[in-house]
């Protein structure tokens, strides 16, 4: 047996007590049966073609096929042998010096994000070597268990992962239970956890009793709660004093939050397992400079409605855009220790706590953050009033007042003129980006013109630098004179129309927004639907993508194999908004030109629709009524407020449609960013350095510039599999504090009945389809699109989509924009909507009220 961790022959379990029991832990004298045992037993019964066909059947069906075969082999001979060995450090005259704990300990448990607890079996007190054999062999069938099977499947982990077996003395504990080094409840990282009974564990762990439970400060010990089970506690002080102080080393040890069981027995406590605690989201780095408040930190996921992992290179790209915007104000800020803007689970959070303790920034906050993300907004209200978080002062430092002060000359006469024409701010905004994407495209030709390979991705590298230091101080110059009076005359005309006292006046305020011009999501939109009709006009064409699934057309587009009219169709759409995708503000996120799997998926939708819902259709029924709304409104006011409602809705209309702008900019400047990298990223595969081109999304920026010195294989490996682990996390925090509690709650949490924030008038019914990635799920017309939230790669959907319900977003953000253009009702902000509703249930859904009813 080795005698060091090894996760792959010990499994988690043993490897973690193979760890503590060399860090000079007090681990009960144990052995580990290493997986080579669990496959020779396989291979000696020839189980392993039973197994993959059972695991076709439904998980119940296939534990029962797959048990029973273990149920009815032995050891043979020889692995018996080969066992009484290994266990003779716990073997007395070729007997069980006393009673044993026989635990599975299989390669996927104990993992950093996947506990694994309670999936397979366990057995206590077991005496006889024979019983000891037989309770092995239980415990390799229990990696087949139905909840076992059906956990790995949930989380996208293989059905290969093997099983060691932990073999352990049992302490004859007169109490026993669990610590956890960080508050499981809470998150907070600075208090622990006890959970006591008297006793053997087991009972605690398998939920038969009420334990006694202590919650303590981490750093000194000092109790700061407890709840006791009976009359009297479990455990002494100086007990939990000693759990605590264990508790401590195995931190140390393993550097992050850890579940500890734990038991006592004549005086002394022993560590009998340790894991990560997985349930905890994992938190930006520590602050190193001194500082007495707590940061605070919200989600630029949410704000963007992208709550999947970004890889290391498209965090890091977008991190040295947000810091390049400091420019706008004089200042030059390194993005690499810029601490407003920081890495935890592989997706990007944005600090507040210092907006919030200055009263004129929180007061903008206050304003800004429910048109955005409602949900955020109702939780910062809430730790607003929090002592370390109260305001400290009312304005900036007078260094960043000045600064900021500048900018108002620059902005308030491009606020007017914008008010005044906002065809000519549109026209001027389309400019400055043309300019831009026109700067990136010639300083990429210019890269590609390097004479060494690492000389060209060099350079690339620094087109990225930058394009990151440009961006920002070009785009908001000429967007923010657009959204600020767009902000302003919704708020005036919603208003207004409220004091018509129409009954549905808010709604014909919002309408106003129904198939904005010059909205670039919706043009793209409708450009694809231009390519279903002309698919549709040529009969072969559309046989052929009516009946082929989506992933099919998009092979077969890639290779040139679709019918010509749909091959040449396509083509040009991508040549135009190929750089676009899920998750595109991730510099190393696909593209639509790396796998067209979703535009098949749309253009199959758009095939189905019946002739008078055509996108185009649609989108001209949405300019009509956006001017019978406008007409109702003014024909039910004053002839004075008429005027002023009629200004409104001009204005509105005529600025509104630029929202969208800024990001397909920016979208289009890391396309070809991204097209260059994946040249240099094919030259680094060609040198044995990268296995495969969409790799270098694995890289971080510094590395790039010496990626030709290094192979970079394991790199990946470690790297990728990190963000495949972080893309099965199903909820994402909202706001995270500094010392540990993660906020997930959107609007409606807490409450039996659904609902969230009204964005885009209407009501529809129809069943629900949840959708977690537009690649792989397809959506039929009329369905109501249920998702964690939406980016303009999504926006597609919407001309089939019923309705829209999602997690995160607000009255501005992307989904919400494009949902009103077209008139389908859309409520978001739900708290765990995607896991509270179901494929095929019928629900009616109110997008003024916000409300979502089960039918």
């Amino acid at each position: 047996m080795s005698p060091s961790a090894d996760l792959a022959r010990q499994g988690g379990k043993g490897a973690n007590l193979v760890r503590l029991r060399d860090a000079g832990l007090p681990v009960p004298a144990f052995v580990v049966i290493t997986t080579d045992e669990y496959a020779a037993f396989v291979a000696d019964h020839g189980l392993a073609a039973p197994i993959a066909a059972a695991l076709r059947r439904p998980a119940a069906e296939a534990s029962d096929t797959i048990r029973a075969a273990f149920a009815a082999a032995t050891p043979t001979a020889a692995q018996r042998a080969r066992i009484v060995e290994a266990l003779a450090p716990l073997l007395d005259d070729g007997e069980p010096a006393g009673p044993l704990a026989v635990r599975s300990s299989a390669t996927a448990e104990d993992l950093p994000g996947f506990s694994f607890a309670g999936q397979q079996d366990s057995c206590l007190s077991v005496t006889g070597l024979d019983t000891v054999v037989d309770s092995i062999v239980a415990c390799w069938s229990s990696l087949w268990t139905e909840r076992a099977i059906t956990y790995r499947t949930r989380n996208g982990i293989g059905h290969d992962a093997t099983l060691a077996v932990v073999v352990q003395h049992m302490v004859d504990a007169d109490a026993s239970g669990v610590l956890f080094t960080a508050n499981p409840h809470t998150g907070r990282r600075d208090e622990s956890v006890v959970e006591a009974v008297t006793g053997l564990g087991d009972a605690l762990l398998s939920g038969r009793v009420t334990p006694d439970t202590f919650v303590l400060e981490t750093a000194t010990g000092t109790l700061r709660s407890q709840q006791l089970a009976g009359a009297q506690a479990s455990v002494s002080p100086s007990d939990l004093q000693s759990v605590l102080s264990l508790g401590r080393r195995i931190v140390e040890l393993y550097a992050e939050p850890m579940d500890v069981e734990w038991a006592r027995a004549d005086g002394a406590v022993h560590v009998l397992q340790a894991r990560p605690i997985t349930s905890l989201y994992p938190l930006p780095a520590p602050n190193p400079a001194r500082h007495d408040e707590p940061e605070v930190w919200f989600s630029f996921g949410a704000f963007q409605g992208l709550l999947e992992p970004m890889t290391p290179l498209g965090q890091e790209a977008i991190r040295m855009a947000l810091s390049g915007g400091a420019r706008l104000v004089g200042r030059r800020v390194d993005w690499r220790t810029n601490r407003f803007i920081q890495s935890a689970g592989e997706r990007l959070w944005i600090r507040l706590d210092s907006l919030i303790r200055i009263r004129a920034t929180r007061k903008l906050l206050a304003e800004f953050l429910p048109l955005v993300e409602p949900g955020t907004a109702a939780i910062l209200a809430t730790l607003a009033e929090e002592p370390g978080l109260r305001p400290a002062r009312t304005s900036p430092s007078a260094g960043i007042a000045a600064k900021f002060a500048t900018l108002v000359p620059r902005l308030l006469p491009r606020i007017r003129a914008a008010s005044a024409n906002p065809e000519r701010a549109r026209r001027t905004l389309h400019r400055t980006t043309e300019l831009l994407v026109a700067h990136v495209a010639r300083e990429m030709d210019r890269a590609a013109k390097g004479r060494t390979p690492q000389e060209r991705l060099t350079a690339r590298v620094r087109v990225l630098d930058d394009f990151a230091r440009r961006a920002f101080p070009t785009l908001l110059p000429v967007f923010a004179p657009i959204m600020a009076p767009t902000l302003l005359e919704l708020r005036t005309l919603r208003e207004l129309a409220a004091m018509t006292r129409l009954p549905d006046a808010d709604a014909l305020a919002m309408a106003a927004m129904r198939a904005l011009p010059g909205n670039v999501t919706t043009e793209m939109d409708l450009v694809l639907s231009d390519v279903a009709a002309t698919i549709k006009r040529d009969a072969t064409a559309w046989g052929w993508v009516a009946e082929t699934p989506a992933s099919d057309l998009a092979r077969q587009f890639t290779t040139g194999r679709l019918p010509r009219v749909a091959q040449s169709a396509i083509a040009d759409f991508l040549a135009s908004y190929g750089m676009r995708g899920v998750a595109e503000i991730d510099l190393g996120a696909r593209r639509w030109r790396d796998d067209p799997t979703s535009v098949m998926h749309t253009l199959k939708a758009y095939l189905a629709l019946p002739a008078g819902a055509s996108p185009r259709a649609v989108h001209k029924a949405g300019q009509h009524e956006a001017g019978r709304s406008i007409r109702k409104l003014m024909d039910a006011s004053t002839p004075a407020r008429a005027q002023r409602i009629k200004r409104s809705a001009r204005a509105i209309r005529g600025l509104a449609g630029a929202r969208e702008t800024p990001k397909f900019t920016l979208v289009r400047c890391l396309g070809l960013i991204r097209e260059g990298l994946d040249a240099s990223a094919a030259e680094l595969v060609e040198n044995g350095r990268l296995g495969a081109v969409p790799d270098i999304a694995f890289l971080r920026v510094d590395e790039l510039e010496r990626a030709f010195a290094a192979e970079w294989h394991e790199v990946v490996a470690g790297r990728r599999a990190v963000y495949e682990a972080e893309g099965r996390r199903r909820q994402i925090p909202r706001v995270l504090v500094e010392d540990g509690r993660a906020f997930y709650d959107g609007l409606g949490a807490g409450s039996a009945s659904l609902g969230g924030a009204g964005v885009s008038p209407g009501v529809a019914e129809g069943p629900v389809r949840v959708v977690l990635d537009p690649r792989t799920t397809p959506l039929k017309p009329g369905e109501i699109l249920v998702c964690p939230g939406t980016d303009p790669a999504w926006t597609p959907l919407f001309l089939v989509a019923g309705g829209l319900v999602t997690e995160v977003g607000g009255l501005m953000t992307h989904g919400s924009v494009v949902a009103r253009e077209y008139g389908i009702p859309a409520v978001v902000g739900v708290h765990a909507a995607t896991t509270r509703l179901v494929d095929g249930q019928r629900v009616r859904i109110d997008g003024s009220s916000g409300a979502i009813e089960l039918l």
